[in-house]
């Protein structure tokens, strides 16, 4: 049993690799078989198409958002403290994931409307939890609170793509990359600190 774990482990981190490389479009059942060296029976068997088998890698992204999330919610910082430690955890997930994030970007429209809507309680669970870990002394009106959270979410994944094509260290891209996303969440979370009290003044 452990051993055919451990194959289908693997068979999915292959599958993730070639989907990433060619695009989820471009790979067929029976070429992504041939590529994991199964027969397109024993694939079927596991998955019942290749939309099932990208929502279970996409799912498996935004599991592993959630848990970073968590982990850092139980390490009580002071706000600064942990906006820089939402960030660079970021950072160390798209340097551990990157192929994740590339289907998230690129590929989670390949879904059926069901499975889309899946992947659409899922990254709005994530944006909640991170306008909670931001967002500690402040109420924000719900449709602000979303919008906030979703313009942060996306920023903190789209962000490490912008220096892809510089050759920088690591290092000096991460820091570069942290300074522009604190300047930027610093002053979306300060514009909404003070509607906040616009409005618990009006009322």
């Amino acid at each position: 049993m452990t051993d055919r774990c451990s194959r289908f482990a693997e068979s999915r981190d292959k599958a993730l690799e070639l989907f990433a490389s060619k695009g989820f479009g471009q790979v067929g059942m029976r070429e992504l078989a041939t590529y994991l060296g199964l027969t397109p029976g024993s694939l079927y068997h596991h998955f019942p198409s290749k939309q099932h088998l990208l929502l279970d890698l996409i799912e498996e992204f935004y599991e592993e958002l959630l848990t970073t999330l968590s982990r850092l919610e139980r390490q009580p910082r002071d706000p600064r403290d942990s906006l820089h430690a939402l960030i660079q955890a970021h950072l160390s997930l798209h340097q551990e994931m990157p192929c994740h994030y590339r289907l998230v970007e690129r590929d989670s429209s390949c879904l059926n409307e069901d499975q889309q809507a899946r992947v659409q309680q899922l990254q709005e669970r994530y944006e909640q939890h991170l306008m909670r870990l931001l967002c500690t002394t402040q109420r924000l009106p719900d449709l602000r609170s979303q919008a906030t959270g979703h313009a942060i979410a996306n920023l903190l994944n789209g962000a490490p793509n912008w220096l892809a094509q510089h050759p920088l260290e690591t290092w000096e891209r991460n820091r570069l990359l942290e300074s522009l996303m604190v300047g930027a969440i610093e002053r979306v979370l300060w514009d909404d600190a003070q509607m906040a009290a616009v409005q618990a003044n009006v009322a």
